[in-house]
């Protein structure tokens, strides 16, 4: 059976690194099986899920260690394999609204109080088409627990987005 490896990479970006890192995982007959890869201030940040045979991991980790004399920083953790997720439903919350410190950290405070995880989550700043004033987005996936109502978690919610001022809107439709 396959091990379940994570990758998470940092370096300096340059063309290539994608390819650099893939034929090492080829290489020690690994499967890419999904990652989420940018440019953040220069800098290629990726995480990368893997399934390598128990008998590649030591030397395919060699294999990424040496790629540190390039600039990069490889660490691999052993994942788990089990049921996707945490039990709950699904639900999407997107935030739109002009930038300023602690939005990220007034929503997922908001979130971890009422036990629910953010399973993905995407941000980014972009200039305002009237204003040109920065403006932040946020998309994230959340896992919400059963006990935890659909109405008093928008309530909650709403509310906080009224103090930051910003526009949020909370999908259950792609609840599971």
């Amino acid at each position: 059976m396959p091990a379940s490896l994570i990758l998470t990479i940092v370096g300096p970006d340059r063309p290539g690194l994608v390819n650099l890192i893939s034929d090492r995982v080829t290489a020690h007959g690994g499967n890419w099986l999904e990652s989420r890869m940018a440019n953040l201030a220069g800098q290629f940040a990726g995480i990368v899920h893997l399934h390598v045979p128990q008998a590649s991991i030591e030397a395919l980790i060699v294999a990424f260690q040496e790629l540190e004399a390039q600039g990069l920083r490889i660490v691999v953790t052993r994942g788990t394999d089990g049921a996707s997720g945490a039990p709950g439903r699904r639900m999407k919350l997107e935030l739109i609204g002009q930038d300023r410190p602690g939005i990220v950290r007034d929503i997922s405070h908001a979130l971890a109080s009422r036990g629910v995880s953010i399973e993905e989550l995407v941000t980014d700043c972009v200039s305002g088409s009237m204003s040109g004033e920065s403006l932040v987005r946020a998309s994230a996936q959340l896992r919400v627990p059963a006990h935890v109502a659909t109405a008093q978690l928008r309530g909650a919610l709403e509310a906080i987005a009224n103090d930051l001022m910003v526009d949020l809107t909370l999908d259950d439709s792609g609840s599971s």
